[in-house]
């Protein structure tokens, strides 16, 4: 069974998870022409003018995958700096205060299989974090997280004064140490599940010289300025080989135990983080900036062994939609135990975002 919904236009849900840049405890300076409050304004712009001039081009991509086939880019930096979230592009595709590049994996058993992280550039290692577990943040764990926020990590500082900083790395794979020098694309690490997250993914945070968090994909977009989709100008990228980018992302997924109305997918109160053996099983997805002919698989695994798999492909663009795809449950119950759901969001042969959703059978 699968369901959509009608176009909805509110502002998106604040996300449960966000990722910390301080979380190596390490400091990051305050940009140095907020501290020279006693220097003319005419230095000041001068000098703030220098902190921001842009490097050439010196990122490569920094996770061994295929973007657009065995991983996607989730978020991007949050350039709004009031409560509200927007992309470098005008977009939805990040959440409120987020500090990096989210690339996500597909599933967890590519994270389990090891799917390297990469060095961007060249550099010296500043700073490494191993040891914390690879598992997904709850209410109950986040005491143990606070001030780890960013999990395993390593700090890169490269020739040109900038840093990239590698969050939630796979417990036990980090591969380098304070004072190495790394060259571009030398593995450091694997991605994993570590810190404040609940899906296998790289959280990668670049900082300028003066200590300011950035857009790799832009590194001048402010609120007010930024480059919509069809602007006659291409924001300048720090990147070698940039990805495109997309609109279209999820909001969220998650399990019900019937197909949910609208409004109950877009508060939250759809979601079932438990079902009964004789509930029906119904897998969900809340999506934005869609396109007429994108197609959207789900699959629903027991014990790493898929049980349902179905497709629904989109007639219609909208501004929101929710799709639901599921099915009753059999004669005799559904098994107890742990179920997972995958959601893919293709376009064409592109994959363009995916979410992952749990649940739990009585």
């Amino acid at each position: 069974m699968t369901t959509s919904s009608p176009t909805e236009r509110s502002s998106a849900p604040r996300a449960l998870f966000a990722c910390s840049t301080h979380a190596l405890r390490f400091r990051i300076p305050r940009r140095l022409r907020n501290c020279l409050k006693s220097v003319g304004a005419g230095s000041v712009a001068a000098l703030a003018g220098a902190l921001s001039a842009q490097a050439d081009p010196f990122l490569h991509w920094p996770v061994d995958c295929v973007p657009g086939q065995t991983c996607v880019i989730e978020d991007y930096v949050d350039i709004d700096p009031g409560p509200g979230s927007l992309d470098y592009r005008c977009g939805l595709k990040t959440r409120d205060g987020h500090s990096g590049t989210d690339i996500s994996v597909v599933t967890f058993e590519a994270m389990d299989s090891g799917v390297a992280v990469l060095a961007a550039a060249g550099g010296r290692v500043e700073a490494v974090r191993d040891g914390m577990a690879d598992q997904a943040a709850t209410a109950e764990t986040r005491a143990d997280i606070a001030g780890r926020e960013c999990g395993n990590a390593v700090r890169i500082r490269h020739a040109n004064g900038y840093q990239t900083l590698y969050c939630h790395l796979k417990n036990g794979s980090v591969a380098v140490a304070p004072g190495q020098t790394v060259e571009a694309r030398a593995p450091i690490a694997a991605v994993g599940l570590s810190g404040l997250t609940n899906n296998p993914h790289l959280h990668l945070t670049v900082i300028d010289p003066g200590g300011q968090t950035i857009s790799p994909f832009d590194p001048q977009a402010q609120a007010e300025t930024c480059a919509a989709p069809g602007a006659a100008t291409v924001p300048e990228s720090l990147w070698i080989d940039p990805r495109p980018y997309t609109r279209t992302g999820y909001f969220t997924a998650g399990f019900s135990d019937a197909v949910p109305e609208f409004n109950a997918v877009r508060d939250g109160s759809a979601r079932r983080t438990e079902i009964a053996r004789t509930d029906a099983m119904v897998l969900y997805v809340y999506a934005f900036e869609p396109e007429d002919g994108d197609r959207i698989d789900f699959t629903i695994l027991h014990d790493g062994t898929p049980i349902f798999r179905d497709t629904s492909v989109l007639d219609a663009p909208r501004d929101r939609i929710f799709r639901a795809s599921g099915r009753r449950a059999p004669p005799e119950g559904w098994p107890a135990g742990a179920y997972r759901g995958y959601v893919l969001h293709w376009r064409n042969d592109r994959l363009i975002a995916t979410r992952h959703a749990d649940v739990i059978v009585r």
